[in-house]
């Protein structure tokens, strides 16, 4: 069986390092460089670590006849109810029946500006995906497996507290209240998985001194 703790060392380093290289290679040709990180989020790549760590749990899960769809775009695209499509990183099917899906997500900076966006589409794809299920969309599946992985920089601006949020005349969640990001994606990341609108979560912080080498931290066994 795959060693899931040393392949996911695996993929954070190589996070990092496809991400550093995209940001020195950004604008080489034209002499123009993006402004902040966008040089390194838009030269994609740097999270197929993750979808071939997922893929090969699932190929050694040993589900016969099982296809496991990571590359091209056509294949991993189903059908929605609110929408037409969506694409997912990961999508697994087994002669007629669509098995699961799974979507691999990270944020590094922007933090306070990205996390509800975040929030958002975690749970705008899963509200998607089940009534999509639920309208008969995948049938003859049977109810599919749903997966959600969140890689987040462990940066000081990420793991300080915010500062506490009053309103009127309703009150936010005290569970939000003063918490750093990072604790909030937890926290959305457990809600996610107990609400049942994910199978399972996967969240886990990660810093580019040390994910150079693999490190990264799971803060939450569940």
């Amino acid at each position: 069986m795959i060693d899931v703790e040393t392949e996911l060392g695996k993929a954070v380093k190589h996070f990092w390092k496809t991400r550093t290289h995209q940001k020195k290679r950004q604008g080489a040709d034209s002499g123009r460089k993006d402004a902040g990180n966008r040089g390194a989020v838009t030269g994609g790549k740097h999270a197929d670590g993750f979808v071939k760590l997922i893929a090969g749990i699932v190929s050694d899960a040993g589900l016969p006849d099982a296809t496991i769809f990571t590359t091209q775009k056509t294949q991993r695209t189903l059908p929605g109810f609110f929408r037409p499509t969506k694409e997912w990183d990961l999508v697994i099917v087994s002669g007629s029946d669509l098995v699961g899906a799974v979507e691999v997500k990270s944020q590094v900076g922007s933090f306070g500006n990205n996390f509800n966006n975040r929030v958002e589409e975690a749970l705008g794809n899963a509200t998607d995906f089940w009534t999509a299920y639920k309208k008969g969309v995948f049938k003859p599946s049977q109810k599919p497996w749903l997966g959600y992985l969140f890689m987040l920089e462990e940066d000081e601006k990420s793991v300080r507290p915010t500062q506490r949020i009053d309103l009127k005349p309703f009150s936010v969640d005290k569970a939000f209240q003063e918490r750093s990001y990072a604790k909030r994606y937890e926290l959305v990341c457990e809600r996610l998985v107990r609400e049942m609108l994910y199978d399972a979560a996967c969240f886990f912080t990660s810093n580019a001194k040390t994910g150079i080498r693999g490190g990264f931290n799971q803060p939450n066994s569940e």
